[in-house]
């Protein structure tokens, strides 16, 4: 077992490696062809595309793989119940994103280019949580390439639509070109789709009534993922809410809807997603975690777990530790060689050393996933989003512009990571 982790550990570590480059590559690609304004237009519509990935999946594929590494139920009867289950709830989620699209671009966003971006979300979304079921079903059988590989070749073909359509629809107005990107995912995702289905093992039979549904195993997978999507949820919601209160207060008190949408812009378009890259470690070390942790829990094995656990954050801190040390010390350089620009120097200084609980906040929450604490980490989350949503209201009034959102940010990613090491740790002995 401590070989297997070791082992998916490393594939999803250099699997994650080459897949932020090329993220970084489609990231770069797209700020300079749609400039920081398409930037912080597309920022804008972010927190609503990721509240609807998040409820797009229910939390089927951490249920799944969990149910899956504790070998009681085969992978087959766990895994084509939940598709048709899935796919009805994802046609709701089209229904209601198309309503309330022109609330939220007009009246919440007041930024008529959101629009039709919004819209577009809905059509991703099926795409989406089919190819995370089924990558929630090889993380459950600890088979990491597969889903690996499917992330690669899905970047890929995302960088090479940027590259190719994005410069074209810019020819036409910006609010074409971010539809452009949104949908991009569709054919990304499903590329990704068929690669996983290229890994299931070729004497596998698939027939109509695999499909139907069994009471008790639905019972099962909705009793772990409702509250591991409401963990999800509640971080999703607190981040959709984030430029809505952030346009209406600072707006309210004399800043500009220009200054919100470029700062905005720069926080979210370059300073997170500059101090979020070494997270991929932290996300492939908690992958390989959860069903390793679910396995030995399930089985007792408690102090085994816990030296798990502890290895894995051990691992993220090893990674974390000195990109902090260079993001806080020549930030201007990354920020040149990613994103061709000195803005944000400032904020990535201070901000950077707070990230270091944030890289460790993955392997935790994991662990209380896999150790049946779902329902409290889901508790931390609501009391962080709570008070970061308060703090960013009160903050956000005092003037001191996009500061109020990044001190609200801050003192969630605290609150949270001692949260959760708190149960995981102590409240479990």
């Amino acid at each position: 077992m401590k070989n297997k982790f070791i082992k998916s550990t490393i594939i999803l570590i250099i699997g994650g490696f080459i897949t932020k480059i090329l993220g970084s590559i489609i990231k770069i690609s797209l700020t300079r062809v749609i400039k920081t304004e398409g930037i912080g237009t597309y920022s804008l519509i972010l927190p609503t595309f990721n509240l609807f990935i998040t409820l797009c999946s229910l939390g089927l594929p951490i249920a799944i793989s969990k149910l899956i590494s504790e070998n009681k139920i085969s992978g087959k009867k766990i895994v084509l119940p939940a598709i048709p289950l899935i796919l009805l709830f994802n046609i709701l989620l089209i229904i209601i994103l198309i309503i309330i699209s022109p609330i939220i671009s007009n009246n919440l966003l007041h930024n008529n280019n959101t629009y039709l971006p919004l819209i577009a979300i809905g059509f991703t979304l099926p795409f989406i949580s089919i190819s995370s079921i089924l990558k929630g079903y090889y993380f459950g059988k600890e088979q990491m390439f597969p889903a690996t590989i499917s992330n690669i070749i899905e970047q890929i073909i995302r960088l090479i639509l940027t590259i190719i359509i994005i410069p074209h629809l810019m020819k036409y107005t910006l609010k074409i070109a971010i539809t452009g990107v949104v949908l991009i995912n569709i054919i990304s995702e499903f590329i990704s789709i068929i690669t996983l289905l290229f890994f299931i093992p070729k004497h596998t039979k698939i027939k109509i009534e695999d499909f139907k549904q069994n009471k008790k195993i639905t019972k099962d997978l909705l009793d772990i993922s409702l509250p591991s999507t409401g963990s999800r949820l509640i971080g999703s919601l607190s981040y959709f809410l984030e430029p809505i209160i952030l346009t209406y207060v600072l707006t309210k008190v004399g800043y500009t809807t220009n200054y919100i949408t470029i700062e905005y812009g720069i926080i979210n378009g370059y300073i997170y997603p500059l101090l979020l890259l070494p997270s991929f470690f932290t996300l492939a070390i908690s992958n390989a975690l959860l069903p390793v942790v679910s396995n030995t829990y399930s089985n007792k094995n408690y102090t085994y777990t816990k030296y798990k656990i502890k290895q894995a954050i051990t691992l993220s801190l090893i990674i974390g530790v000195p990109c902090t040390l260079l993001f806080m010390t020549i930030p201007e350089i990354f920020l040149k060689l990613i994103y061709n620009t000195q803005e944000g120097i400032n904020y990535i200084k201070i901000i950077s050393p707070f990230f270091l609980l944030y890289y460790i906040q993955a392997p935790l929450t994991s662990s209380m996933q896999a150790m049946n604490k779902a329902n409290e980490a889901m508790i931390g989350t609501l009391i962080g989003a709570i008070i970061k949503t308060i703090l960013l209201l009160i903050l956000s009034y005092l003037k001191i512009g996009i500061w109020g959102l990044i001190i609200s940010n801050l003192v969630n990613i605290i609150f949270i990571t001692i949260h959760h090491f708190y149960y995981v740790f102590i409240k479990n002995n």
